[in-house]
């Protein structure tokens, strides 16, 4: 929320709801929400997905103004395929610990480390990381993005190592990775996963790849976001444990609402730990705001955004 603005400011209830609407149609905007934002921005977003359709849905739009309802590295990959758009996020501070965890300068140290190696950049990173990749990923098309790479050339693979991990084992191809992890996918119990599953012997476990391996070896179903919920409604199972961020039971009960989601908590009873905090940052008041004030805006250096630009239209024209 803007420092300048009193509560008195922002309309509330239904108000806010028809003032959001008002500055949609005024502006010409579109509102893009991943499947991890609250359910009351996905219940009013224009669009909502995983990351590979958040980016195809913003090259797409013929908006004036992309509201983008996720979080910082989302935004920036709306603006390197919008340069002549207006891009906002409702709170800049929504970030991500995976992106975090991958500096381009640390990246480009890696990358002179190994000269002969193509760059394999998973889409959760920041636009100056994504500027020094050859192609960009998504945990929907990671696999066959590497696939699509010739074979005698060796790959390092950014940030998610567990991500990079999963698709070894798909793929067969032995590839450097990156040590980094989501501060969500990496803290959900084992322990808490034998005990639901003894509890609910005929739930199917649904995971992200971006989750531990020792998670994954239980999962009956592993992918990203858009495939744990297209198996909830066509797999014709009618009770899961879910291995991700909670904001996708939202959508995958309202597709399949007599279905059976079981979240799979973190280790730590004391927090909500299987919610990322960053996506929770974004809220109803700040999509006003940033509708109204058409801030805070994503910019970026134009040769940058150039450079990353290459890698994404690589990834995208795999289809």
């Amino acid at each position: 929320m803007l420092l300048a603005d009193k509560p008195s400011d922002i309309p509330q209830g239904d108000a806010l709801l028809d003032a959001i609407e008002r500055l949609r149609k005024e502006r010409n905007a579109v509102i893009l929400a991943h499947y991890y934002q609250e359910s009351e921005i996905q219940d009013l977003a224009d669009f909502i997905g995983d990351s590979l359709q958040l980016a195809k849905a913003a090259r797409d739009t013929e908006a004036d103004v992309i509201v983008f309802c996720g979080v910082h590295f989302m935004a920036e990959t709306a603006k390197i395929l919008n340069p002549d758009r207006i891009v906002v996020l409702p709170d800049l501070e929504a970030g991500c610990s995976l992106a975090d965890s991958c500096p381009a300068d640390e990246l480009a140290a890696w990358k002179a480390d190994h000269p002969d190696h193509l760059v394999v950049s998973y889409i959760n990173c920041t636009a100056a990381t994504k500027a020094l990749s050859d192609i960009i990923c998504t945990s929907s098309n990671a696999v066959r993005v590497l696939e699509s790479l010739p074979e005698d050339k060796p790959v390092l693979f950014a940030p998610d190592r567990n991500l990079g991990s999963w698709v070894q084992r798909q793929t067969g191809r032995e590839m450097d990775l990156w040590q980094g992890t989501c501060i969500v996918h990496e803290t959900f119990s084992e322990q808490k996963l034998l005990d639901l599953k003894q509890q609910h012997p005929k739930a199917k476990v649904i995971a992200h790849p971006e989750c531990e391996p020792h998670i994954l070896a239980y999962a009956d179903h592993i992918g990203s976001t858009s495939s744990l919920l297209r198996y909830t409604q066509e797999s014709g199972f009618d009770s899961f444990i879910v291995a991700t961020e909670a904001g996708i039971l939202h959508q995958m009960q309202k597709k399949s609402p007599d279905v059976e989601l079981i979240p799979l908590p973190g280790m730590d009873d004391s927090c909500n730990c299987n919610e990322c905090p960053f996506m929770r940052l974004n809220t109803l008041e700040k999509l006003y705001l940033c509708l109204r004030d058409l801030q805070p805006r994503i910019e970026l250096p134009e040769r940058q955004r150039v450079a990353a630009l290459k890698p994404l239209e690589r990834m995208m024209a795999l289809g």
